[in-house]
């Protein structure tokens, strides 16, 4: 079974004055890259939530996102009086200094001034900790049972697509004597040109096995079939195979373009052309696998 990186799950967890919300999504990234927007207070549980993140995602582009929510009472806010009377001392003599009126509403003004009003939050207790780190655990589970759910249909994907190409490689061998013959009556067109001709015997006997040798695709439909049967059983060892179907999926490039190279029939290469198509798309997909 093989994981999808790209997830979204959110929790949310009610104390007596408080709601923690907690919120993460992930991308995929070829390693784990993770942001974690989180109230001021809570600023001393960021290394251990950055440590429960990286054990259950392992890899990818993760964002989370913390949120509280307090009820009446809980948070005070509080006026900086002497704050406020200074500001105001000011403002009065900067109006007589370049003879302006003074403000008519102070008290908007006062406001808009920067410490007037403070929030204070109490401190974290034990109980709050713990509903921070059920939240956040709570919405991991949520990602990784999206992630499952996406891993599922990328497998069934990866297996179609597989599927054809395996097709497409068992249609090779129909065209394959009728390949063949056509070079072989281009050898012998050739021969006969060379009839009158003074060459070495050898040489050319030497040229002609080189020339068929590269034209044998014998290997590389072996080598593709080794690699299609390998991916498949890659996806049924569990998750984290992600690098690993890249490289695959590269490996099969190679033998296809190898196939195409040296196919010399106009059938063959269409049938290249759709074997590329679909690796093209296990390609693009194989990107989101953990």
């Amino acid at each position: 079974m093989i994981l999808s990186m790209t997830g979204f799950g959110k929790a949310v967890v009610e104390m007596n004055d408080k709601k923690i919300t907690a919120e993460i999504k992930s991308l995929n990234s070829k390693q784990l890259d993770l942001t974690i927007r989180i109230p001021q207070q809570y600023r001393e549980c960021e290394l251990p939530l950055r440590s429960l993140v990286a054990a259950e995602l392992e890899r990818g582009k993760v964002d989370l996102a913390i949120t509280v929510e307090s009820n009446a009472g809980t948070s005070q806010s509080i006026i900086n009086k002497s704050l406020a009377f200074e500001y105001k001392r000011q403002i009065e003599d900067l109006a007589q200094e370049i003879g302006v009126p003074e403000p008519e509403d102070w008290y908007s003004v006062l406001l808009r001034m920067p410490d007037i009003m403070k929030t204070e939050m109490p401190d974290m207790d034990d109980a709050e900790k713990e509903a921070l780190n059920d939240a956040v655990s709570n919405a991991i589970k949520e990602l990784v049972a999206f992630r499952t759910q996406e891993g599922n249909r990328l497998e069934q994907f990866f297996k179609e697509k597989i599927e054809n190409i395996q097709q497409l490689l068992n249609e090779v061998p129909k065209y394959e004597q009728e390949r063949i013959e056509k070079i072989r009556g281009r050898i012998v067109d050739a021969l006969e040109k060379l009839k009158n001709e003074d060459y070495d015997k050898n040489r050319l006997e030497q040229e002609m096995i080189f020339y068929i040798e590269k034209l044998d695709i014998t290997e590389e439909k072996l080598r593709l079939q080794n690699h299609l049967d390998y991916f498949l059983s890659t996806m049924e060892t569990g998750h984290g195979q992600g690098k690993k179907l890249g490289f695959i999926s590269q490996e099969m490039g190679r033998e296809i373009n190898t196939l195409g190279s040296k196919a010399n029939h106009a059938e063959l290469q269409r049938i290249v052309v759709r074997m590329k198509d679909q690796l093209e798309q296990i390609k693009e997909q194989v990107l989101n696998v953990m």
